[in-house]
């Protein structure tokens, strides 16, 4: 689902508004009663293909009242929906247990199943004496738990791939002279069925599949399976297809492409890297259970039949052709004769099969072409008005053998033609006409970051077509990304922050597929620094708790044996220029150490912890390996900072400033997380060591005359004091030289993609937003409003929007974390897990007179929304229950303030905690409060 965006308008009717809506939210029964609802197994709604033994179930609390803390909670499994109704929990009962846990609780009942129902419920019971009813039920479906749950099912092909082809780890920039298209198969079986009570599908194709069950498209994803490191892992997708079964003869086909698993080699097709796992393969095993209680399953196995498909080129990086007269009609329905179709092969697939635990691909947004020129004879430009990743859907009449060729792109050349200079030429798709009416087509197996897309070999609708060319009816950009719901919302009074806001949201979107990508077009590939830095961001906006968890298995799929974690995850080529410098960078690789601490604090796992300890130990000890008295210099350093170059390596920070204080990062974390699994002795070691680093770091990197780091860059500086590497006397000295430095730049930036999140941080926790708005408040010098004002609509990899590097890129969006957590005021308070407890404390700075946020935590909706009129400041709060909140209110000792029109005193369930740095300081359980803070009467 996409996040909405509403013009902003006036606060009292807003503040009824959100009044009104939360109650819609929260209290959807009688008024006092206590609800439990959005019941989650492993982050998901009613997830189908679970595979671990214990998942974790959560609930959020509504209610009314404020102040609502869970005292108490009973959950209730059951195999049958019958017995659950009847309250019995014949699978697992807790009983009634004291806790106020409503996250994260570890099944622990008898042991589940594979490829099996379970049915639950809650009763929770509040510390006001209040008790729900029993929640309405919710469910999740088990995976296949090992080799034998799958029931014979073999990997089958086409063809296979010549073991001295077989290329996993490629070197980029290596000489190939190798040529070759792969048949792109489609695969069938026809099975007889009784109707079945339950059908269910698990299923991969790699590299990518599309499965069609009786002529029906199998679930509504895109690119599915995951991208993994395929030489260790795969991932296999669960489908409910009860539906689609049919009692008689039946179906089942898939069509495969080649996605990461097999870039072919093809001349004047773009091929980034070199990958080849194998040839596109398939292994599947269709459940169906009955009435009877009888059981049936139809595996993949050397009785299947195949043929190549209409697909004729397939390639993640080079695009997609379709030949519509070679699909067979019907070829996935039991009506269709295979006789001509030769037998499967069997081959060998990955060694390890994996659930899909990330939400799939999906297809969102709908863009219509706003203009449509013709810069050449012959050659027509489709403006569709933004740059998002997907593909194209094409509408076409014409006849047989026609074809329509059309090229994505970014940008425009200077003739106004597309041009993939930038983004890597030779990706476009063809589509050879079967000649039978109006045509409708988009592809499967690949997808591309655009704006633009040029048509050769048809002629739009209402145009001029002397030759009798095809005729274009319809050609449309479709938005694809990762699935994840929704999570936050943002807006406020300036226009230009707003449309930044926007300009990176893109950006993101255009960026969550399976993996955090970098770019939707050049590489696609998991670059990991993003995955921390934008870590906020990302989750402010977007629930991404299980690409979160995907990715961490990616990285624990890629790490070298020596420990090392590349900087890409999963790891597809082996980047050799400068060195190891883009495959051994501290900044990147500890996204291993880092994110699952995010991840831990941001949703409460625990779990992810404990699974990848030993991953992060291997990584630590690696690291310590590779420094030079503590000092590490490999890799990028403060990658695209704006210096008197073109952006690359670090211009401005010294390398090993970057490396150095993440490495002293990684250990403040480790020495934190090692106690928190009662690991002591391995904490004592790592905050010994990190007192070494720190030591060395600032013998190295700090001048105690100037109270300046390095050379007194923003990154540097940042930092440091981010890191908790500047001593406490010293910390206020070196903020004000980061302010001090960027005054004298008339407030511009010059950290890039490694400092820029940090300097944003230190100067927010400094209470210095005031800068951060002016700094970012601007169309004149790069930054957010200079991508703007020169045409950008996501953003792009460097700050002044170059034309020469990808225009649609991830890693620069930063400040989305300050508009959330800064103008919107919502912050997980230190300490916290989960926002368990909250500061709301909204920054009201430069010309910005009103803003508003929400974001929806493991515990329930955070909602902010605030105006300044004159002298009086209007805050209307949502806090969830079972969390508590400090609220933060600029105002005076001497000032008036209300909640709901009347004073503080006349709310015995507010506790005034007092006045600091010109706030009033609020403490607050759940609930919606409306504060206002005006002069003194």
């Amino acid at each position: 689902m996409t996040t909405r965006r509403f013009p902003f308008f006036d606060s009292a009717l807003f503040s009824n508004c959100l009044l009104a809506v939360s109650i819609l939210i929260y209290h959807p029964v009688a008024a006092q009663k206590l609800v439990n609802a959005n019941l989650k197994c492993e982050y998901q709604l009613h997830p189908l293909g679970v595979q671990t033994a214990k998942p974790a179930l959560s609930w959020e609390l509504r209610s009314d009242r404020r102040n609502i803390q869970q005292t108490a909670y009973q959950i209730l499994v059951s195999d049958n929906p019958k017995k659950l109704s009847q309250n019995i929990g014949n699978i697992w009962d807790t009983g009634k247990v004291t806790s106020a846990a409503s996250i994260q609780v570890s099944y622990a009942g008898t042991a589940l199943q594979p490829a099996k129902t379970y049915f639950w419920k809650v009763k929770t019971w509040d510390n006001q004496n209040g008790a729900s009813d029993w929640s309405a039920p919710a469910e999740w479906q088990t995976g296949l738990f090992g080799p034998a749950d799958w029931k014979g099912a073999q990997w089958i092909a086409y063809d296979q791939l010549p073991a001295e082809r077989v290329t996993v780890l490629p070197v980029d920039g290596a000489k190939d002279t190798y040529r070759d298209n792969n048949i792109l198969p489609l695969l069938r079986k026809q099975f007889t069925a009784k109707k079945p009570t339950k059908a269910t599908l698990f299923i991969s194709g790699l590299g990518q599949f599309e499965a069609i069950l009786n002529g029906q498209k199998v679930g509504n994803h895109f690119l599915d399976p995951g991208w993994t490191k395929y030489d260790k892992q795969v991932q296999y997708v669960t489908f409910d297809v009860t539906s689609l079964v049919k009692s008689g003869p039946n179906a089942l086909g898939v069509m495969l492409g080649n996605g990461f698993y097999y870039v072919p080699p093809v001349k004047e097709r773009y091929r980034k890297l070199k990958s080849a796992f194998g040839h596109p393969k398939l292994i599947c095993r269709l459940a169906l259970d009955y009435a009877d209680g009888s059981h049936a399953d139809v595996v993949s196995d050397p009785t299947w039949r195949t043929a190549a498909g209409p697909v004729t080129f397939s390639s993640i990086y080079g695009g997609e052709d379709y030949n519509a007269g070679l699909e067979p009609t019907g070829w996935a329905t039991a009506a269709f004769q295979d006789k001509s179709w030769r037998p499967v092969i069997r081959v060998d697939g990955p060694a390890e099969l994996l659930t899909q635990q990330q939400e799939p691909l999906q297809t969102f947004d709908t863009f219509k072409a706003q203009s449509i020129t013709q810069p050449q004879t012959g050659k027509w430009v489709y403006d569709f008005g933004q740059n998002a990743s997907g593909i194209i859907e094409l509408q076409v009449r014409g006849h047989r053998d026609d074809t329509v060729r059309i090229t994505p792109a970014e940008l425009l050349g200077a003739d106004k033609m597309v041009t993939q200079k930038n983004t890597g030429r030779g990706f476009y798709f063809t589509y050879v006409l079967k000649g039978s009416g109006v045509e409708t087509w988009r592809p499967r197996f690949t997808y591309y970051g655009f704006r633009y897309a040029q048509v050769e070999g048809g002629v739009p609708k209402g145009e001029a077509n002397p030759k009798s060319q095809p005729e274009i009816m319809r050609l449309t950009a479709l938005h694809t990304r990762n699935a994840a719901a929704s999570a936050g919302t943002f807006s406020c009074s300036n226009d230009l922050l707003n449309r930044t806001n926007t300009l990176i949201d893109w950006a993101v979107k255009s960026n969550l597929a399976s993996v955090m990508t970098d770019c939707p077009h050049r590489e696609k590939l998991g670059w990991l620094e993003q995955t921390h830095l934008m870590g906020a961001s990302l989750r402010y906006g977007y629930d991404i708790a299980t690409l979160c968890r995907k990715t961490i298995a990616d990285m624990r799929a890629s790490q070298m044996a020596d420990g090392l974690v590349p900087e890409i995850a999963p790891e597809y080529v082996k980047f050799e220029w400068g060195g190891d410098m883009f495959r051994d960078s501290p900044e990147w690789g500890s996204a291993s150490i880092i994110l699952p601490w995010y991840v831990y604090q941001w949703y409460g796992d625990r779990q992810v912890l404990a699974e990848n300890y030993d991953m992060m130990q291997r990584y630590v000890t690696y690291l310590g390996t590779k420094a030079n008295g503590h000092i590490l210099s490999q890799g990028l350093g403060d990658w695209y900072d704006l210096g008197p170059k073109p952006p690359g390596t670090s211009q401005l920070t010294p390398m090993g400033v970057t490396g150095t204080a993440t490495y002293y990062y990684d250990l403040t974390l480790m020495a934190s997380i090692a106690r928190l699994l009662g690991k002591t002795a391995d904490a004592t070691a790592y905050e010994k060591l990190g007192a070494e680093v720190k030591t060395a770091f600032n013998t190295k990197f700090f001048n105690p005359q100037t109270k300046q780091y390095a050379t007194g860059s923003q990154t540097a500086n940042a930092m440091a004091v981010y890191m908790g590497l500047v001593a406490p006397a010293d910390k206020a000295a070196v903020v004000e030289n980061i302010v001090q430095d960027l005054r004298t730049r008339a407030n511009a930036l010059t950290a890039g993609d490694i400092g820029y999140r940090y300097l944003l941080r230190v100067l927010e926790e400094a209470g210095r937003s005031d800068v951060i708005f002016a700094m970012n408040n601007r169309s004149d010098v790069p930054g957010y409003g200079y991508q703007l004002a020169h045409g950008a609509t996501a953003l792009t990899e460097s700050w002044a929007a170059l034309p020469t590097v990808s225009n649609n890129h991830l890693m620069l969006g930063h400040l989305q974390e300050w508009f959330y957590g800064g103008l919107g005021g919502i912050r997980p308070a230190d300490g916290s897990v989960a926002f368990s407890q909250i500061d709301i404390k909204p920054e009201p700075v430069g010309d910005v007179t009103s803003a508003r946020a929400s974001h929806h935590s493991p515990y329930g909706l955070i909602a902010t929304s605030w105006k300044k009129i004159g002298e009086t400041f209007d805050l209307t709060v949502t806090i969830p229950a079972n969390t508590t909140a400090t609220i933060y209110l600029p105002a005076t000792a001497s000032a008036r303030i209300t909640e709901g029109g009347q004073p503080l005193e006349k709310h015995p369930e507010l506790q005034s905690l007092g006045f600091a740095d010109g706030r009033a300081r609020i403490k607050a359980g759940s609930g919606i409060y409306h504060f206002e803070v005006g002069p003194t009467l």
